[in-house]
């Protein structure tokens, strides 16, 4: 869901982006860890504890075997993201090594992880190797993501978008509430999409739409006028009309949008929307590079 929090909880312990990690939502896990590894934690601040002992985000955690992670609840966000050096092993499944539920694949046998769980983890690279060494020599040696890399989760959202394929199907009133008016998110949400209460939004009139494609942050707009905003585990296609789409940097902060964040819409144009992304992944790929400069030299 917060695919930004997971990058960067990955390149804290030495992996690859995209090794398999621990998303966990609004109640975290308690975890045992049978052999000594390095852990971060990611993402939305559920309150992570090492052995009793309240333990930093953002920044590489050196675990002795025997140690338990323990979290107490929400305080920012609803997401957070448990990253091990190696990264969770599990077979690859369609490229990936995610858990679709909906369709009970990948992962731990496509299904939620239950008491009484082990999760093997794979042997880690030499940057991984490094960045254990370091901080078994001394804590200081940790290199944390500075702050203007992270993403600033609130309970009040302004979501950049841009226009969608039948935004002007839409009434002038309509097209006026969705950035002038303002939404909150439903408990009816999930990881398919975040449901949204608010002013109505309608068509001008009547228009037949067919299923099109559909991606994630795209804003569709049921027969009920309340919008839906297309999370994770989205359909790849829908039959309501798209007003508009959250353009790719916001959608960390909607993915750690819990029942009763507030969002107002902004709309922006392509050419910008396309700059932030560039943005940050050049950030990303600093940030990258001087991990592994640190640690490698």
């Amino acid at each position: 869901m917060d695919p930004v929090a997971h990058r960067i909880a990955n390149l804290l312990v030495g992996n690859p982006e995209d090794a398999a990690a621990l998303e966990c939502t609004m109640l975290g896990p308690t975890l045992e860890f049978v052999d000594e590894t390095v852990l971060a934690v990611g993402g939305g601040d559920l309150g992570a504890a090492l052995d009793g002992r309240e333990i930093p985000l953002w920044q590489p955690i050196l675990v002795a075997a025997g140690s338990v992670l323990t979290f107490s609840g929400m305080r920012t966000g609803c997401r957070t993201y448990v990253a091990v050096a190696g990264g969770i092993d599990v077979p690859a499944v369609l490229g990936g090594r995610g858990t679709d539920l909906l369709a009970g694949i990948g992962g731990l046998d496509g299904r939620a992880l239950a008491a009484g769980d082990t999760l093997g983890i794979a042997a880690g690279g030499e940057l991984s190797r490094r960045i254990r060494s370091r901080l078994a020599a001394s804590p200081r040696n940790a290199r944390s993501a500075g702050r203007s890399l992270l993403p600033r989760y609130a309970t009040e959202l302004v979501i950049r978008v841009i226009r969608g394929p039948e935004y002007d199907r839409f009434s002038a009133p309509s097209r006026v509430l969705l950035t002038a008016g303002g939404f909150e998110v439903t408990p009816q949400s999930n990881r398919m999409g975040l449901r949204l209460t608010g002013p109505a939004l309608s068509l001008a009139g009547l228009y037949d739409l067919h299923s099109t494609p559909v991606a994630c942050g795209m804003i569709q707009v049921p027969p009920s006028g309340e919008p839906i905003v297309l999370m994770a585990d989205h359909q790849t296609i829908g039959g309501y009309p798209r007003i508009a789409s959250a353009i790719t940097v916001d959608l960390p902060l909607l993915a750690q949008a819990r029942p009763g964040t507030r969002i107002r819409f902004r709309e922006v144009g392509l050419a910008e929307a396309q700059s932030l992304y560039l943005d940050r992944e050049h950030n990303l790929v600093v940030f990258a590079e001087g991990l592994r400069s640190h640690y490698m030299s």
